[in-house]
């Protein structure tokens, strides 16, 4: 090897991966170990054998070859010709070819080569391969769909395909892809009560929207096609005929699926799936016409150069198709899953279209009756399924209306059978994956676009079930060679009974380490152990136990902590006895990955996560001779010894080691694992008091009062604070909101900030949100509820560092809340009242940022709202600073200098806006931004707005308002209000978790948003009835403004009125005009007539479609 300082170029050229990129060879080492380490079930994926990987990394990697070959090469359909290197070579000499580049002579050969083949394998009796005209250049299957509608449609050109959720694929159509937003797509379903095909219905379909394309093919449909029937259909109305066979390529090859040619006008298929090839796709035409069409509408129409590697990849994998063996492998596909249907079946799942007759195979989830009553949908059946090693995927299957909510898994046999595994086998696998679905527990978490599936499973399935698939594996292929250890695997069973046979007999010399590491690392161990980790330093060491769900022993550990890197990322180590060390390994990897049932009794909680957990071997007695003093899971230990010695004969549960171990628990930690049996078991004596907040506050005038007068503002008390109601109008502010920009004084909003090393442990417990997932520069929208799960205050919280946070609350709750908080970090006031003795665990400083006493550090909030604010923004910031704020999405903020004052600037706001933003600064500083947002932004027309428009912007958008949406006389709840995605029920606790969630499974009301139809009418106000159409009583309206020409209301009803419903509202008598009842009318009485209104969405997509929000330069 040359000397590095000698080295050039050349040493590249021909030098070892691993050599020049050990991080990827590693990866690639890792993907190898992982394919033959796992049961892939996905029906599009199969191995690629190496001869086809080998022309794939050949030296056409290299050419540009752009254009085509000498149709001379391409439809010559004797090879022996076609490889006579001299005769091509004397033509292509002569006479070129269709290509834009020189020294692609050989590329000719290879894609020619690649023609042909695939022509003699899909050629029939009636149609010879010398009739088959052959594109091999997509990249895809998707570019080869596309290049066939560009080949043959015009834009609005009518095409039909089956319905992606019966089967079809995305290009059949869907709008979500390019099909179907340039083309008008009508989608045919599987036969309901069949699940198969009803092609007279298919056709009825046709002859109504006279296609100019019918598309047969399917990425998730299991039974084959009548090509014939298909043909008839496409005639009937003058179509053409386009056959998909992408899934199914190999099995037509093989004579074990119908072969479209003779029918089909042109067929498209990829080369990965069935085929066992390289990753590319194929068009098929009988039709010269056609074939020059699609040859356009592939280079120059799709894409450029063709990946020349590929195509002779591809020829390699029809030189392999046409051999015995290839037909036999596809039977034998075909064979196993049928066995897989009819073994699951068996077993009791239900089969999506009723079985199959291909390659694939679906899972009804729906079918499975669950423990938790909640449906198990795909995509947390096949994450759990991946844990166990058996790989497969989410598919969406009739009656599903999007992917994210699919309740099907597809699974397939081509990889499976490729690896040597039998019908009897399939038994097996049936077995396990049944084992795996019905032990699932599913739930559902909201979120911000809906219900969010999620589900669990005990661990020791995971384990057992892993144990038997690498069992299956051993029995077809022999221990899997992994040199490089990079997946361990020990059994979870094994590990228990070693440890019940050899614990309390090692000596110190024998313990293992675990090392666990990650941002989350302390919580989630605060959260694992029974001990108190929470206020360890570097190198403290404490000795704790970890429980498993049922409160039993799994092991006694030391816990040390090490010093965070420079990232912040955490480190501690964890020592247990030999005997423990992968029974502990794996409960603390099944906790990170979140999928293990830790607390029957709350199927929702999470331990927080993920964490890295590995074993220590290097150097492992120096670390713990060094850790020897201070070790305190010592098997020596006379009175520990004696304990677990029992535990040969019996499992050892929390309670009996809390009586001999006191000190290794901290029972009135937020939350452990293990912790519900204390709570009913045991009575701990706390003194506690009762929050009780009856603070009275003087009027206040904002800290811009003066600034308000010069304006001629109108002034309204509001929460304590005398406030600007409006300037020339609510109307006229509103408008300028929605199409220019406002600017809102909201000075009298609480400023607060929370802060010390323990800053997000103790607002994770106090606030409903996972402060956690916020990084310095986000925020985010939260609750704070009391032990009853009251509302306290709906505030946003945000994150200026790891150990500081800034929590704006709204201004009539500032000193309560500000209250709430200290009473909580002085852990004397009860946060749990069903188990008192809980508390923060947190040392953290709380102080008002609007007072005095914070001086420098004073903040106080105006906002600055509309499509232009982000132009009169810029107006004011330095270059370097608009380049950050630029960048700023929506809720996250950046310091630094606005007009040259220390300034927090947030893309944050309460009126709906897109854009919009927040500044939070000095009040010093308040009067001086104010007039210069108003100088600045004068030629945009900004306004000065008061809390009239306030309101009627944030009705408008939806948004809630304390005593309004939120508690108040109804005493709403975050969920009921619209908001179940900020209340994070994965965290085991915060205050108020377990009430709301009682609460929750009691809901019946819930906050929507209506609009009247009539612009004419009273003016609606809080409180006033709402009915259904019926007529029967629903609710009250909680909030009402008018927005452009109607009102927009929020009502707080009946959890089953629909969007789209329409309603009533009584606008109830005020002042001095009093209803009589109907009998006492007389003429010239008046009475209060209901005003109609409409369910609208919940929140608005877009306010107004017309305007464009934007930031300038992006």
């Amino acid at each position: 090897m040359k000397e590095k300082k000698d080295r050039d170029y050349s040493y590249y050229l021909d030098t070892d991966l691993s050599k020049i990129d050990p991080d990827v060879d590693l990866v690639i080492d890792f993907e190898r170990v992982r394919q033959l380490q796992k049961i892939i079930l996905i029906p599009s994926e199969s191995i690629c054998p190496r001869p086809v990987r080998e022309a794939l990394a050949s030296p056409f990697t290299s050419l540009y070859a752009e254009g085509y070959p000498s149709p001379r090469m391409s439809e010559e359909n004797d090879e022996k010709v076609l490889l006579d290197f001299d005769y091509q070579l004397a033509y292509y000499r002569r006479y070129s070819d269709r290509r834009f580049y020189k020294g692609v002579e050989f590329a000719d050969f290879v894609e020619s080569l690649a023609q042909r083949r695939i022509a003699k394998c899909f050629a029939t009796d009636k149609v010879s391969a010398d009739k088959i005209f052959v594109n091999v250049q997509p990249l895809s299957g998707a570019a080869a769909n596309n290049a066939v509608y560009a080949a043959f449609l015009k834009p609005g050109d009518t095409i039909m395909g089956m319905h992606l959720s019966h089967g079809g694929h995305l290009t059949h159509g869907s709008e979500f892809n390019r099909s179907g937003k340039y083309y008008r797509a009508v989608s045919y379903e599987a036969d309901p009560v069949t699940g198969k095909l009803n092609y007279d219905a298919i056709k009825e379909l046709a002859l109504e929207h006279q296609p100019r394309i019918v598309i047969a093919g399917y990425s998730a449909y299991p039974w084959s096609v009548d090509w014939k029937k298909f043909r008839e259909i496409a005639d009937s109305v003058g179509a053409l005929l386009f056959a998909d066979i992408a899934h199914v390529a190999g099995l037509v090859v093989a004579g074990v699926y119908p072969n479209p040619v003779g029918f089909a006008d042109v067929i498209t298929f990829t080369t990965h799936k069935t085929l066992c090839g390289p990753r590319g796709a194929v068009i098929l035409t009988t039709d010269r016409e056609k074939a020059k069409l699609i040859d356009e509408a592939v280079f120059p129409g799709e894409q450029g150069g063709p990946h020349i590697n590929k195509i002779a990849a591809i020829a390699t994998t029809f030189k392999i198709t046409q051999t015995e063996e290839f037909k036999k492998l596809q039977e034998k596909i075909v064979e196993n899953a049928k066995a897989l249907a009819s073994s699951l079946e068996k077993k009791g799942l239900k089969m999506a279209y009723g079985g199959t007759d291909t390659h694939l195979l679906l899972v009804d989830l729906n079918a499975i009756k669950t423990r938790t009553g909640f449906p198990l949908k795909g995509e947390i059946a096949a994450r759990i399924l991946d844990l166990c090693g058996l790989v497969v995927n989410k598919n969406t299957i009739p009656g599903d209306e999007t992917a994210a909510e699919a309740s099907g898994i597809r699974l397939g046999t081509p990889w499976v059978t490729q690896r040597g595994f039998e019908k009897e086998d399939m038994e097996k696998i049936a077995e396990l994956v049944h084992r795996v679905l019905v032990n699932i527990q599913p739930f559902m978490y909201k979120g911000l676009t809906g219900d969010l599936p999620r589900g669990k499973i005990n661990l020791e399935i995971i384990e057992e079930v892993k144990k038997q698939v690498r069992e299956l594996i051993q029995e077809k292929e022999g221990e899997v060679e992994d040199k490089r250890k990079i997946f361990e695997f020990v059994s979870y069973q094994e590990q228990s009974s070693s440890s019940k046979q050899e614990t309390g007999t090692e000596k110190i010399s024998n313990m293992e380490i675990l090392r666990v590491s990650g941002e989350r690392a302390k919580p989630f161990l605060q959260e694992v152990s029974t001990a108190n980790i929470a206020e360890l330093k570097p190198g403290d060491v404490t000795p704790s136990f970890l429980l498993d769900a049922e409160g039993k022993l799994i092991a006694d550990v030391s816990i040390l902590r090490l010093p965070p890197d420079e990232k912040g990322k955490d480190y501690y180590l964890v020592a247990t006895t030999s005997s423990s060390i992968q029974k502990v390994k794996c409960w603390l990897e099944g906790l990170s990955d979140g999928y293990i049932i830790f607390d029957p009794q709350d199927i929702f909680a999470k331990i927080q996560g993920p964490v890295v957990v590995e074993q220590v071997k290097e150097g492992k007695e120096e670390i713990l001779r060094k850790m020897e003093g201070k070790l305190k899971t010592n098997p020596e230990n006379p009175k520990l010894k004696d304990r677990l010695r029992l535990k040969q004969e019996a499992e050892i549960d929390g309670l009996s080691l809390y009586k001999d171990f006191p000190s290794w628990f901290d029972l009135s930690k937020p939350y452990f694992i293990g912790q519900h049996l204390f709570i009913q078991n045991i009575s701990l004596k706390v003194e506690k008091k009762k929050f009780h907040y009856a603070g009275k506050e003087k009027i206040k005038k904002s800290f811009l009062h003066t600034e308000h007068l010069k304006l001629g503002a109108k002034f309204t008390r509001f929460a304590g604070w005398e406030m600007p109601l409006y300037y020339t109008g609510i109307a006229e502010e509103h408008r300028a909101v929605r199409e220019r920009a406002g600017i809102f004084d909201v000075t009298h909003m609480g400023v607060l900030e929370v802060s010390g090393k323990g800053a997000a442990d103790f607002l994770d417990v106090a606030c409903t949100n996972y402060v956690r997932w916020i990084k310095p520069g986000q925020s985010q929208y939260s609750f704070l509820l009391d032990p009853e799960g009251n509302v306290i205050d709906d505030i946003m919280v945000y994150c200026r560092s790891g150990e500081k946070y800034m929590i704006v609350c709204n201004a009539a709750n500032q000193e309560k809340v500000l209250s709430w908080l200290k009473a909580v970090a002085s852990k004397k006031y009860i946060i749990d009242k069903n188990y008192p003795a809980r508390e923060v665990k947190a040392s953290v400083n709380i102080k008002n940022l609007k007072d005095a006493s914070a001086q420098d550090e004073r903040k106080i909030d105006i906002a600055l709202q509309g499509p232009a604010s982000g132009f009169i923004l810029k107006k004011l910031v330095d270059e370097n600073l608009w380049e950050n704020i630029k960048r700023l999405e929506k809720n996250e903020f950046v310091e630094g200098e606005l007009a040259g004052k220390n300034t927090i600037i947030s893309r944050t706001g309460y009126t709906g806006e897109d854009m919009g933003f927040e500044f939070y600064l000095h009040p010093e500083d308040a009067s001086i931004i104010w007039n210069l947002i108003l100088e600045k932004g004068r030629e945009f027309e900004v306004k000065p707005c008061g809390l009239g428009a306030r309101d009627s912007l944030r009705v408008e958008a939806g948004l809630p308002l304390h005593g309004h949406e939120l508690a108040g006389r109804h005493q709403i709840n975050p969920i009921e209000a619209g908001y179940g995605a900020f209340v994070k029920f994965h965290k085991p606790f915060f205050i108020g978790r377990e009430a709301l969630l009682k609460k929750e499974k009691k809901r019946e009301k819930k906050i929507i948003r209506f609009r009247l139809k009539s612009s004419y009418g009273r003016m609606i106000r809080s409180e006033d009835p709402v009915v259904d159409k019926q007529g029967r009583y629903i609710g009250r309206v909680t909030s009402c403004a008018l927005a452009k020409d109607f009102q927009v209301g929020l009502a707080f009803v009946d959890e089953r009125i629909q969007e789209g419903e329409e309603i009533a509202i009584f606008p109830l008598p005020r002042g001095r005009f009093q209803e009589k009842s109907a009998e006492n009318l007389s003429e010239g009485d008046r009475t209060v007539l209901p005003q109609e209104a409409i369910v609208l969405p919940r929140f608005p997509e877009k306010i107004d479609e017309e305007k464009s929000p934007c930031i300038p330069g992006t």
